[in-house]
């Protein structure tokens, strides 16, 4: 019996070495998603004020047959500004329809915000009390979803997208599921 209390501290480092060793090997930047290889939520969103044209964004606005993105803004997210020229870019020059869910903002800051930065958007829907952005499991602003052309979730990046991430996921996935 005595053996097993000198051996328990020695059985406990070991478990706890190889738990820390599993989950150091995980990339702390891959945040998961239940949404993938599903159908985006349910939802039917008031478009932002001020802009035209003046039309809902909704569920059914996602199966257009074709991949498209969704990306989450608000005018008061300093990372939203700094990956906004990105998604303009897939929007203008690599062709992508890129729908815009504006979270938790005010339209006036949003419809300026807009305004000054420039507006790739197909579509922009407001989502001022983050209903909709809880069905996607938002982990915050920016976040962008790529999805098919059956409206299905096909990858979600949490935080702002970089060149990288852009060159090494977005336009891959997007080809991908063409």
């Amino acid at each position: 019996m005595t053996r097993w209390l000198y051996a328990l501290p020695l059985l406990l480092c070991v478990g706890l070495g190889v738990y820390l060793i599993f989950g150091l090997g995980r990339d702390p930047g891959v945040l998961p998603s239940a949404l993938v290889n599903k159908p985006a939520p349910q939802f039917t969103l008031p478009p932002l004020a001020g802009r035209q044209p003046a039309l809902p964004l909704q569920t059914s606005d996602l199966a257009t047959g074709k991949p498209l993105i969704v990306n989450f803004f608000a005018s008061w997210c300093l990372p939203c500004r700094a990956e906004h020229p990105l998604v303009t870019d897939l929007a203008e020059k690599h062709g992508v329809v890129v729908h815009a869910i504006n979270y938790k903002d005010k339209p006036a800051d949003a419809a300026a915000w807009l305004r000054a930065l420039g507006d790739a958007y197909t579509a922009v829907g407001a989502d001022r009390e983050g209903r909709v952005a809880i069905d996607f499991g938002l982990y915050g602003v920016p976040e962008t979803y790529i999805l098919d052309g059956q409206g299905r979730v096909r990858y979600r990046h949490a935080g702002p997208l970089t060149p990288e991430i852009v060159s090494a996921y977005v336009l891959p996935i997007l080809k991908a599921v063409q």
